[in-house]
């Protein structure tokens, strides 16, 4: 049987699933969406639970500290999906700036 979403996970989902193709964000930025501000771990460790990870874009959430951060599928295959959207590391360390 597979475990109920919680409430906070299900509004992570649903902002992450927001966030257009070639964009990223943070998981700072994401945590606060989700109404939970400084629930940046919270969120990852949602995100590497990630049950619908073709319809919840999570390759697209960076860490802060302008670095892609985690990926459940692996660090390489998150940098391929973000080249693809047009995303590379400068991208990601632009971000650390704008958050």
């Amino acid at each position: 049987m597979a475990k109920e979403l919680t409430h906070f996970e299900k509004r992570v989902y649903t902002v992450v699933k927001k966030i257009p193709a070639g964009e990223i964000r943070t998981y700072a930025w994401v945590a606060k969406k989700a109404w939970k501000p400084g629930a940046a771990r919270a969120v990852g460790n949602t995100l590497n639970k990630n049950p619908f990870p073709i319809i919840v874009p999570c390759h697209r959430v960076v860490n802060s500290k302008g670095s892609v951060g985690g990926y459940a599928f692996g660090q390489d295959l998150k940098r391929r999906l973000l080249k693809i959207e047009g995303v590379g590391a400068a991208h990601c360390a632009a971000r650390k700036r704008t958050d």
